[in-house]
């Protein structure tokens, strides 16, 4: 593993960065102060979601909440709709609480200290350290993937991912200067993005080609290594579509904590690992009177740590029934909620069924 300071990469990558940096719409143009509320708000979006996703969201959340202020000001349920698309909800819960709490300080300016920044809701090591460096201009250390895979390849690193993260981070805090470290964190996640991508790396194009140890090496592609996965374990449930005369069917909240925290969500039972067993599952039936009747097929979708399969028991005219907390909405009302993804594809089913031939009820 080759060793490098500084002084060696941070010139070249600078002086590429300046002629080919990415036109992002959270990105101060070049000569402009950048602003700690666009910046945050682009890494909070920007975590395991790409830019081209993050571009149009990231535009509509200005246009609603234009500032921190704003943002701490509107409603959960509204931030969670704007959200919905960027998956991992518990990120946008943390980013109105953090908000409230940035709000609250003086000026509503957020921290300009890593050890201050992660004291709040949601911000971890990196977005402390890529608001620090982008936002107020000071020597920080960001690493996201683009740039693991970067310092991988200039130091021919071998050693498989997760576990050699520490070490890439500390070979990334060796490369970053003290002069523009913003800049430099920004032309990082611009190299692994555009020209040291995962396959076929540009290399030829690649500012710091002639001192990557990797390239020297044949071997570039190949790295960063990982870890072989692990299997994802397949949890199971049973989503309870409850349709009142009008056709109204039966929605409620998630608690707040775990998996969709408060999140909307046909009612359903635990999700857990092994078989389902449709009648002790009952018990987790909105309504406990219905005539439940179960629906032909499965509803399946993958999670970061579990793959997930729900089959769908359905029951209708129950709007005298007792027990049915929640709230009912028509399904041309569907998006007025914020709904998780695997709970649209609940109604999908459930729908498509009750207009179809395949409804046992």
């Amino acid at each position: 593993m080759r060793q490098f300071d500084a002084l060696e990469i941070a010139p070249e990558l600078l002086a590429w960065y300046d002629r080919h940096r990415r036109d992002l719409p959270w990105r101060a143009k070049p000569g402009e102060p950048a602003d700690p509320y666009r910046v945050w708000l682009s890494e909070i979006m920007l975590q395991q979601t790409t830019v081209a996703t993050v571009g149009s969201y990231f535009r509509g959340f200005l246009e609603r909440w234009p500032t921190v202020d704003a943002l701490a000001a509107a409603d959960l349920d509204e931030v969670l709709h704007a959200w919905q698309g960027l998956g991992y909800y518990a990120r946008a819960r943390n980013l109105h609480k953090c908000a409230k709490a940035v709000a609250a300080l003086p000026g509503s300016r957020f921290p300009d200290t890593e050890e201050a920044l992660r004291a709040l809701p949601g911000i971890g090591v990196y977005t402390a350290a890529a608001v620090v460096a982008i936002a107020f201009d000071r020597r920080a250390t960001v690493v996201d993937g683009n740039v693991e895979r970067v310092v991988a390849r200039l130091g021919a690193v071998e050693a498989p991912l997760p576990k050699v993260k520490p070490e890439l981070r500390a070979l990334a805090a060796d490369l970053t200067p003290d002069r523009r470290p913003g800049d430099f964190a920004q032309a990082m996640m611009d190299l692994g993005a555009t020209v040291c991508t995962p396959r076929s790396p540009h290399c030829d194009r690649c500012p710091l080609s002639d001192i990557c140890a990797a390239r020297a090496a044949g071997i570039a592609e190949s790295l960063p290594r990982r870890a072989p996965k692990k299997a994802k374990p397949v949890r199971r449930g049973v989503a309870f579509w409850a349709v009142r005369g009008d056709g109204a069917v039966l929605l409620r909240r998630r608690a707040e904590e775990g998996l969709l925290g408060g999140m909307m969500e046909v009612p359903s039972s635990p999700w857990r690992e092994g078989h389902t067993d449709n009648g002790g599952l009952l018990d987790h039936a909105p309504v406990a009177d219905a005539d439940w009747r179960l629906l032909p097929g499965l509803v399946s979708h993958t999670f970061t740590h579990f793959h997930l399969e729900l089959t769908v028991m359905a029951a209708r005219d129950v709007e005298d029934r007792a027990g049915a907390a929640g709230v009912w909405c028509l399904p041309d009302a569907f998006g007025e909620y914020a709904l998780p993804t695997v709970m649209k594809k609940v109604c999908r089913h459930a729908l498509d069924q009750a207009n179809g031939p395949g409804l046992l009820l």
